[in-house]
């Protein structure tokens, strides 16, 4: 392959990446082409290695996460970037950060043991919080009296916080309680300002009952 051919993929990549305002997979970024023109997996690669390079220096980079490649604003200039925008960074109850820090780090987990752990009763809207954030999803139902369900963490939850997967969660030893687990999830694995930030794409507050259809679980986020 050509330099001439590299550098065009280059930029096609770059272009797709830039529009999509979302993670790309590697087969999303296959499709991009027509079977005429479409390159091999190996020659993609060869091109997001050039991008990651090109970025150097720049205020964005390439990262890969969950649900494949996307460019986002380095974090070192978030603080800048963030002021563009009316919208206040959404700041989370106590509560719902040690809920989503057991479900990160103890799923499945139902509701009735989270409620264990913490002592306290879960709020229902918590967990619909969580749900329309598209953090967390059912994944199955405990085989005892009432059947709860069992909750899990989905790809989106490791893409807002920069994430390749749960092995890249901050361990246990490294924080005193299920707060700062969720202050240490929320602090230093939050996404950065993605690009798609300017066509206000922030997830709101939600309104509706989750559903509590039993689904299997995601094999690629354990």
């Amino acid at each position: 392959m050509t330099e001439e051919t590299i550098q065009r993929l280059q930029a096609i990549v770059e272009a797709a990446l830039l529009a999509a305002g979302k993670p790309l997979s590697m087969d999303q970024l296959v499709a991009l082409f027509t079977d005429n023109d479409r390159p091999t997996r190996q020659a993609l690669e060869h091109a997001l290695a050039r991008l990651e390079e090109a970025c150097e220096g720049r205020g964005f980079e390439l990262r890969k996460v969950a649900s494949g490649y996307r460019l986002q604003v380095r974090e070192e200039y978030a603080p800048w970037v963030a002021r563009l925008f009316e919208e206040k960074p959404q700041r989370y109850t106590r509560a719902l950060l040690e809920t989503l820090a057991l479900i990160a780090y103890r799923q499945p987990i139902t509701r009735g043991e989270i409620e264990e752990i913490r002592g306290v009763t879960v709020s229902s809207n918590i967990v619909r919080t969580l749900m329309e954030r598209e953090w967390v999803r059912v994944v199955g139902h405990r085989d005892v009296p009432g059947r709860p369900a069992m909750y899990a963490t989905t790809r989106q939850f490791l893409d807002y916080f920069n994430l390749r997967s749960l092995d890249q969660l901050p361990p246990l030893s490294e924080v005193r309680d299920l707060e700062d687990i969720g202050r240490e999830i929320e602090r230093n694995m939050q996404g950065e300002i993605q690009f798609d930030a300017a066509a206000g794409d922030a997830p709101d507050q939600a309104a509706n009952e989750p559903g509590a259809g039993t689904t299997e679980p995601d094999p690629t986020l354990h």
